[in-house]
């Protein structure tokens, strides 16, 4: 296929490449992250525009960091809409509003194209690997159609069901992600206090029910003090503050949620909006004057 890919950042990159590797023609356009070279050594082509793109490609792939960024990259100026043709395919891969993302939908049906949101987890390990997880929002028609390029960047896909549904998957996904990054942190911290190897109580840990991919891979970040991002804390901010704000408005109340929020917050006013979210541990350990710390470290 012709695909169009607006968003070539830290996920968007490689994703773009199993997508070339799959022998794909690339049209990319400049946006807020350079071109990557090894996409254009592989034979993609750089528009002049978003609507340039639109004119030319089959399927329109989105990988932007907010609602606003895809507004922008849709319905601006030489946004994705002014060059779409019919039948063409918005694919909007971003973790975005799920309110937003069905008037997107229909102002893109409008004009008479398809749209399909598939945003994804598994960060930039899952993005390079090609191992993501895309929860997908559409027709079955459209899904149908992408869901071979899908195959090509992810392995667990799923069509959740009407537009907008993959987003509220995203949202609880990240809801999940962000509860159990504050478990582990709190119970690792709880042992080093103790005096007790937090090392060895994660691999203990790791042998039981309380086993996690959290607990695994962001466990060792925690302790081994890496914190250069793998998914930043200014985005899981952003995650989280669809959820509290779709809460808010179909009058639910998430506690834990908010509670998590304040973390990456108190992280934030420390200079960590460019953290790891693992970093969420060191707004707990400011709270109880201590770092995590491998015994005899």
């Amino acid at each position: 296929m012709k695909i169009g890919f607006v968003g070539t950042g830290i996920m968007g990159r490689p994703m773009a490449g199993h997508l070339q590797a799959a022998g794909h023609e690339l049209l990319l356009v400049q946006h807020r992250s350079p071109v990557a070279e090894e996409l254009l050594a592989g034979g993609a082509t750089v528009c002049a525009s978003a609507d340039d793109l639109a004119a030319q490609a089959e399927i329109v792939i989105l990988m932007l960091p907010d609602t606003p960024d895809v507004e922008r990259a849709l319905f601006g100026a030489q946004g994705v809409v002014a060059g779409l043709r019919p039948g063409t395919c918005v694919v909007d891969m971003s973790s975005i509003d799920p309110i937003a993302t069905r008037d997107f939908a229909a102002r893109i049906a409008a004009a008479g194209g398809d749209y399909v949101d598939a945003p994804v987890s598994g960060g930039e390990v899952g993005a390079k690997a090609a191992s993501l997880t895309i929860m997908c929002g559409g027709s079955e028609a459209a899904f149908a159609r992408v869901a071979p390029l899908f195959a090509v960047m992810g392995k667990n896909v799923t069509h959740v069901g009407d537009v907008g549904a993959g987003q509220v998957a995203k949202v609880a996904n990240q809801i999940i992600v962000a509860l159990n990054i504050e478990a582990v942190a709190e119970a690792l911290l709880f042992a080093s206090k103790a005096g007790v190897d937090p090392d060895k109580v994660r691999a203990a840990l790791m042998g039981g029910f309380a086993a996690s991919r959290v607990l695994e891979v962001h466990g060792q970040r925690m302790i081994d003090r890496t914190f250069a991002p793998g998914f930043r804390i200014a985005l899981h901010q952003k995650d989280l503050n669809l959820a509290l704000s779709s809460a808010r408005a179909l009058g639910l109340a998430l506690p834990n949620t908010a509670s998590a929020q304040q973390l990456f917050s108190a992280c934030v006013a420390r200079g960590g909006a460019d953290w790891d979210h693992s970093a969420m541990v060191q707004a707990l350990e400011a709270l109880a004057d201590h770092a995590i710390a491998k015994v005899g470290a």
